[in-house]
């Protein structure tokens, strides 16, 4: 069999009845894999004293992308960056992108929803298991990301949209006014 599948395999009766009534089913977890992965501690091993007297401060930040690559196929990527420091000193940086390919059938104005949450609840614990390992093999206490809240991320972004193309509404009114 193929590790990746451009199409989900219908044939089994299971599917069809957990679908959408067309035989399709809603999402389908096609692949997934690791697009880009770095981890530096430049500052090693002498940071190791350091975090002996010091906890590290420890920012991540994290966003979700979603492109289409096919009919009713896309890819979605998580991409996580944590930076540990003490003071102004740079104990590590970790830098991931993980990605899985779906195939999603579902109506139009659910693919936003489908894609930008419900994707990413099925791949995060995959990319916090190798933040996770990736900081603990580098020699530092492992990363444990905190579970996110993908629909407040996407409610989120969905706010900031509208926000932006209100303040664009009203630059060109004001362009006309002038």
């Amino acid at each position: 069999a193929e590790r990746f599948t451009p199409e989900p395999d219908n044939t089994s009766d299971n599917q069809q009845e957990a679908g959408n009534g067309d035989g399709n089913v809603p999402l389908m977890i096609n692949g997934q894999y690791i697009k880009d992965l770095s981890f530096e501690a430049p500052n090693t091993p002498d940071v190791f004293s350091l975090i002996q007297e010091e906890v590290p401060a420890i920012e991540v930040n994290i966003d979700v992308e979603a492109s289409p690559k096919d009919e009713n196929l896309f890819e979605v990527c998580l991409t996580v960056r944590a930076e540990a420091k003490i003071k102004e000193q740079l104990v590590y940086l970790c830098e991931v992108e993980y990605a899985g390919l779906f195939t999603v059938n579902v109506a139009q104005e659910h693919i936003g929803p489908v894609l930008l949450i419900e994707c990413p609840l099925i791949i995060f614990p995959f990319l916090r298991r190798i933040i996770a390992d990736l900081t603990g093999d580098g020699g530092f206490a492992p990363l444990m990301l905190a579970p996110i809240d993908f629909a407040a991320l996407y409610q989120q972004r969905m706010i900031a949209a509208q926000e932006k193309a209100k303040s664009e509404e009203d630059k060109k009114g004001n362009a006309k006014d002038a």
